[in-house]
């Protein structure tokens, strides 16, 4: 039960279940010694990983309603943001502390080096403003920045998915080496922002008229 005596719903219940279990997970893997013959790389990869498929799956919301007339994955769709960013948080800390011991001269070197680092970074420090600035209160202080703020997210996707596919070994344009999950991301995101083009999305809305939907709410009868 909510404070309010309201039963979390399925989809509420699955975001924060989902949210959780990459961590849990990894801490399972780590008691049971299972982390892999390189365990800082693991855990870095499978937190960056949950950090772009929660983020994705924030994108994901309104196009859900658009399609589908369901509007709860909107209500969701800060969690999944603020669970992407805690992600990409543990990512980074996991980066800086355990793998280069907090040298920040020699982490700042690096990334220097690797370009895929840079955006990254880029990334993440573009993640920040969003997840502070997600709560009621700053959408009432803000107003219309609020909105402008929070649309540099249709950057960082980009951004998030170049990262991880530059960072990965093999040739992303040439489909070889480790990058079949590269562009899984890439042509979800690429489905994602069609989707929010005003054009496919009045389309979208003429087909609900005619089609009706599990999610769509059904208007009472005259």
């Amino acid at each position: 039960m909510t404070s309010s005596g309201q039963q979390y719903t399925p989809l509420q219940i699955a975001v924060h279940l989902g949210a959780w279990f990459p961590l849990l997970r990894l801490i399972v893997e780590a008691l049971t010694d299972d982390l892999t013959a390189n365990p800082i790389q693991h855990i870095e990869q499978r937190t960056g990983r949950a950090a772009i498929t929660l983020l994705f799956l924030s994108l994901a919301a309104t196009p859900l309603n658009s399609l589908f007339g369901w509007r709860e994955p909107i209500q969701r769709r800060r969690a999944l943001g603020l669970y992407a960013f805690m992600y990409a948080a543990i990512h980074v800390v996991i980066f800086a502390d355990l793998d280069y011991g907090l040298a920040w001269s020699l982490i700042a070197q690096t990334i220097f080096e690797k370009p895929y680092l840079i955006v990254g970074a880029l990334a993440f420090i573009l993640l920040i403003p969003l997840a502070a600035t997600s709560f009621d209160v700053w959408k009432m202080r803000l107003k219309k920045n609020w909105k402008r703020i929070h649309s540099l997210v249709y950057f960082i996707a980009p951004l998030v998915v170049l990262h991880y596919a530059w960072g990965k070994k093999g040739d992303f344009f040439n489909f070889s080496g480790e990058v079949a999950r590269p562009w899984a991301y890439a042509i979800v995101l690429v489905i994602l922002m069609t989707l929010r083009i005003s054009a496919v999305r009045r389309f979208i809305a003429s087909i609900r008229t005619r089609v009706r939907f599990p999610f769509q709410k059904r208007t009472a009868t005259p």
